[in-house]
């Protein structure tokens, strides 16, 4: 199956930076629009167009600088705050003194406020005070006294820079936390997948060795003992230590990044299949299938979960139950939802005996039938009474995996009895079977 690789990217971050963008825009045409409407007043014009001239060209030309954290360098923020500073020096320069005392605008106004947020975005809190400071010492130099308007003003920008260079370092924080528990579920999900296979393959032959070297004897048995080692050492193993290198997690300039690789082809994933085929091998002289007489298609990768699912099931019934054990498997294809059901006619399974099976590292219910319909966004219920045989019950919603138009509730069913013989009825409802088939087993 082919792979891909998927980058999810979380960063509170960047939109700021696309904010303080335009800030710098928008307060750049007000600064230059306040001096235009009292040019008139101002003595030395000539100061004001020069510095309006430059800082035009800055805030244009420098405007990929302020778009992420990694191009907004330390140089830059220094330049740019040279500017603001010097711009609120220039002012006595360029305007009068009355203006100035009655608490006039300086030349760059409120431009000054975004060179402070761009320390407060790249540095954080920190590094907002220390700009904040240096505007507010320029601006009490360029009024020469500190009047109310003034410590107002400077006031306000250095609290609300700070406040948005402490966000800025929490919102880190949290992208980072974030893209560290996404990485741990990636791995946590990599590992049960891992898991199943390994019990439906690896872990059952290591079981089989081990139980046939006993009965044998001899050399054998001691080939056994060492598959029991080893089936206890995979155990643990599985359920304990699986952590996949394909799941990365970065702390990049423009946010928290986590690649997921090795991921299934979405493409040949949604393929259809249909889950008939892939349960009719398990059909023989012990199991009977019961399946509709049309075909149930699924996505090639639920079709999939759902037979190896129903793969464990029996091989728990051989386990548990014996090999003479007899079971049935049921498929309906209901209007919402497929509908897959295993029951046997074995002892059942003890009141705490999965739980105990589970802290034991014994995976078959938990990942092997649970896991797989968890991961497609279906559910596992198993119902067993000791002394009257266990039924599992799969069930996968077609609103999760597969938006199909309904189907009619009268099909016709195909049912492939324990001898091999084959039989089609036309039912309304596929309760009936169930219900026979529940019967059968509680009978014998």
């Amino acid at each position: 199956m082919a792979g891909r690789v998927r980058v999810m990217r979380m960063s509170v971050e960047q939109p700021l930076w696309r904010a303080l963008a335009g800030y710098r825009v928008l307060t750049l045409f007000y600064a230059v629009g306040l001096f235009a409407t009292a040019y008139a007043r101002f003595p030395h014009p000539w100061v004001a167009i020069a510095y309006y001239g430059v800082l035009f060209v800055w805030t244009l030309g420098t405007l990929p600088r302020v778009a992420s954290a990694a191009n907004c360098t330390k140089r830059f923020l220094a330049a740019d705050l040279a500017l603001a500073v010097g711009g609120i020096l220039l002012t006595p320069l360029a305007d009068a003194h009355t203006r100035i005392a009655h608490g006039g605008p300086t030349l760059p106004s409120i431009w000054t406020a975004g060179a402070v947020l761009a320390f407060a975005l790249k540095g954080g809190w920190r590094w907002a005070a220390v700009a904040s400071t240096a505007v507010a010492v320029a601006n009490l130099v360029e009024r020469g006294t500190p009047a109310r308007d003034t410590v107002h003003n400077v006031m306000l920008v250095w609290v609300a820079s700070i406040a948005i260079g402490y966000v800025v370092e929490v919102a880190r924080a949290s992208e980072r936390t974030l893209a560290r528990a996404l990485e741990i579920e990636a791995a946590t999900r990599e590992r049960e997948r891992l898991a199943r296979d390994i019990h439906d393959s690896v872990l059952q032959v290591l079981a089989m060795v081990q139980r046939r070297g006993a009965v044998i004897g001899g050399e054998a048995a001691e080939l056994g003992r060492l598959a029991g080692e080893q089936e206890v050492a995979l155990r643990t193993l599985v359920s304990g230590g699986l952590n996949p290198v394909s799941r990365v997690c970065e702390d990049a300039a423009d946010g928290a990044v986590v690649r997921i690789v090795d991921e299934p082809d979405p493409e040949s994933a949604d393929e259809p299949l249909d889950l008939r085929a892939l349960l009719a091998p398990y059909a023989g002289s012990r199991v009977a299938l019961a399946e509709p007489g049309a075909p149930v298609p699924l996505p090639a990768a639920a079709a999939r979960e759902v037979a190896a699912a129903v793969g464990a099931a029996l091989d728990n019934v051989r386990r548990h139950a014996g090999e003479d054990a007899r079971a049935w498997i049921l498929v309906e294809d209901e209007p919402d939802t497929v509908l897959v059901t295993v029951r046997d006619d074995g002892p059942g399974i003890p009141e705490g005996r999965l739980a105990q099976a589970e802290g034991e590292g014994r995976l078959g219910v938990a990942q092997s039938i649970r896991g797989r319909l968890r991961d497609i966004g279906g559910t596992a219920d198993l119902i067993s009474v000791p002394g009257q045989g266990t039924e599992v019950e799969l069930s996968v919603p077609k609103a999760a995996i597969h938006p199909s138009g309904a189907k009619s509730t009268r099909r016709t069913k195909s049912t492939t009895s324990p001898d091999g013989i084959e039989s089609t009825t036309s039912i309304t409802s596929t309760k009936s079977i169930r219900n026979t088939m529940r019967g059968r087993a509680e009978s014998r």
